[in-house]
């Protein structure tokens, strides 16, 4: 094991990477109870979204470990579970097609981890707009957080929302494990999300909100190729395939980064054996889609892990033995995935998270930041990542060009963005 993930060359041990590992797993473990909850909403069914949660994370944190030799865990990503739920709902679709859609996004991501193309879109598309998309998706989860809570409302005639019942028992547990959670989190607790649901959890079993019908079970069976891919082309789900590709990507990317920075793996800016780390993302998010969970991406709550000392894959190889463990809990997950009120806190927190980036945009150059600006603005309006994302893609080249700065943009933004404009005015359903 010391020579298989070169232990002493990355000056770590064992127990290090054990504890970096369950530290990790802790901190993310929430997706396993929260991932059923949100495409539930779609009409997933609960054991289904259960398995292929656990069946992605663990496949893909799997070929992270082995492959990259990197602390690094992948699972079904927050923002992206919640656009497959819009793209469902919103335009009547089955989400059958939709997985189709995922599967599709996944074997184009794999391909494109073969080739430098995937640098140069990376390259070629702003931080402004970069950081745009990363925090219009949490502006949406964390609206989807207090919708699930009920502490906002469809206002009907007074407005488009409005204040919920705040004496609503459902209400009243959501309240209270949000503040739970944020002062676990203000202590840096690890594992803070994952222990404010326990809490939450506790609290709603005292007043007859959570009952359980076991704890531990074999696990379900899981549901194996239930796709429609002819459908995607059918209802011309292009962009919403598009949608799920370039926020993977991002996501990926921007996590693979920033845990290597912090792990002193980056060398000359660049990030050694990034090919690999991108496949087993790739390939977690093309499995997934078989199994029926929506795409995966790099966590970047690994970084808790190399915080605490985890430097190669053996943390990862722990993180996946402990996500193949929790196959045998579904019972007690089921249950605390069937009361809302348990999880909305996590996403009300995880959206403020991914806010950060916005620092990083240059407020004061207005074409650099409108198009952030009505990214942000329009995902959680629109419901819709897709849309946000064509918002940006579209203004961005357009200010650039009446400013005189035409030449700063790359050939790739003027292609997207004309094919968004299409895409948006001939094609506005999807």
């Amino acid at each position: 094991m010391n020579r298989f993930f070169k232990l002493q060359e990355n000056q770590t041990t064992i127990k290090t990477e054990i504890n970096a590992g369950i530290t990790t797993f802790l901190t993310m473990v929430y997706i396993i109870f929260v991932n059923p909850v949100i495409l539930g909403n779609a009409g997933v069914p609960s054991g289904q979204v259960f398995m292929a949660t656990i069946i992605s994370a663990l496949v893909g944190t799997l070929l992270m470990a082995l492959l990259a030799n990197y602390p690094i865990a992948i699972a079904p990503g927050m923002g992206l579970n919640a656009y497959f739920v819009t793209v469902v709902t919103k335009y009547g679709l089955s989400y059958s097609i939709v997985f189709g859609a995922v599967f599709i996004a996944g074997v184009i991501f794999l391909l494109l981890s073969f080739t430098s193309l995937r640098e140069k879109l990376i390259e070629a598309i702003p931080n402004s707009l970069k950081f745009g998309i990363t925090s219009g998706i949490g502006l949406f989860i964390a609206f989807l957080g207090l919708q699930f809570s009920g502490i906002i409302v469809d206002g009907g005639e007074a407005g488009l929302l409005t204040l919920g019942d705040l004496q609503a028992p459902n209400t009243l547990l959501s309240i209270a494990g949000l503040f739970i959670t944020l002062i676990l989190m203000a202590r840096n607790v690890k594992g803070a999300l994952f222990y404010g649901i326990v809490m939450t959890a506790i609290i709603a079993f005292f007043t007859g909100q959570l009952t359980f019908n076991g704890v531990v079970s074999m696990p379900p069976a899981p549901v194996f190729f239930e796709m429609d891919i002819a459908g995607v082309f059918t209802e011309g789900l292009y962009a919403v395939v598009f949608a799920f590709l370039l926020v993977t990507i991002f996501d990926t990317t921007g996590t693979l980064v920033g845990v290597a920075e912090q792990a002193g793996f980056m060398k000359d800016g660049k990030l050694p054996k990034a090919k690999s780390a991108l496949m087993a993302d790739a390939i977690a998010t093309t499995v997934g889609s078989t199994f029926g969970s929506s795409p995966s991406t790099a966590y970047v709550e690994s970084t808790s892990g190399v915080a605490a000392g985890g430097r190669t894959g053996l943390t990862s190889l722990v993180i996946a033995g402990l996500f193949f463990l929790s196959m045998f809990f579904s019972p007690f997950i089921q249950a605390i995935s069937g009361v809302s009120a348990i999880t909305a806190p996590v996403l009300i927190i995880v959206g403020c998270f991914m806010m950060e980036g916005l620092s990083r945009v240059d407020w004061k150059s207005f074409d650099e930041a409108f198009p952030s600006f009505i990214i942000i603005l329009t995902m959680p309006l629109t419901s819709s990542i897709a849309t946000g994302i064509a918002m940006g893609f579209i203004t961005y080249p357009l200010l650039k060009v009446v400013s005189g700065k035409g030449k700063q943009v790359s050939w790739l933004l003027y292609v997207f963005g004309i094919l968004f404009a299409i895409q948006l005015v001939f094609f506005p359903a999807h």
